[in-house]
């Protein structure tokens, strides 16, 4: 009898961030090794090593108790790699607002430099952005704070009504900034992520699909 491919796809659902859920398909390889070998590979691609005698249906338990490890490595991945993309070629260029700047003497911008700036400019922006999605959510927000988030585009805590912003978002077009403002405070009302709160972040963000999609890709398409 023929021997099973030793390769097969699975999918593993996992929220990255603020976003809904996503099913990443994982590449799952049959070899001799004695323990399952969690990877994420440059581009964000996902692979498993197992053992031969593990089963398809024990993979994906393994996966799906790993769907988190895996949606916040894949954010750290991607992240690093658009990153190199952007600066590739480009000396002195950053993103910000979803476009591509420069540095007036075109010099490489550091990583300390630019976090300083979303810094700065998510703190100039966000307290107009919260004001004007309120009373589109239904929601107050009681305070909020602006942090470099490796996992999250943004957090909140429904008991005490305050939300939290990842500063790298300045790097993206601003109504990416409004749909993650929208998120959370949709959390204050609805803390799970149930149909109840989909209805509430769409009734504020009618395209939050295609906003979602955004997020996913480089900061500077241009």
């Amino acid at each position: 009898m023929a021997q099973e491919n030793p390769s097969y796809i699975l999918q593993v659902l996992v929220g990255g961030g603020t976003s809904s859920q996503e099913a990443v398909p994982v590449c799952v390889t049959r070899k001799c090794v004695r323990n399952l070998n969690l990877r994420v590979q440059t581009g964000g691609s996902v692979v498993l090593s197992v053992p031969w005698h593990v089963s398809r249906e024990q993979a994906q338990t393994f996966l799906n108790a790993h769907a988190t490890w895996i949606a916040r490595t894949r954010w750290r991945v991607l992240a690093r790699t658009e990153a190199a993309a952007q600066n590739e070629g480009r000396a002195g260029g950053y993103a910000l607002w979803g476009k591509l700047r420069r540095s007036p003497d075109g010099s490489a911008v550091s990583a300390e430099e630019l976090e300083e700036l979303y810094r700065a400019e998510m703190t100039r922006v966000l307290p107009e952005v919260i004001e004007r999605m309120e009373p589109q959510v239904g929601a107050h927000a009681s305070g909020w704070q602006v942090r470099v988030m490796k996992s999250r585009w943004g957090s909140c805590t429904p008991k005490t009504g305050r939300i939290r912003i990842n500063a790298r978002l300045a790097a993206y077009p601003p109504e990416c900034l409004g749909y993650v403002v929208a998120h959370e405070l949709a959390h204050l009302l609805e803390p799970s992520h149930n149909q109840r709160f989909h209805a509430i972040v769409a009734r504020a963000i009618p395209n939050e699909r295609e906003i979602r999609a955004r997020l996913r890709q480089p900061p500077a398409l241009g």
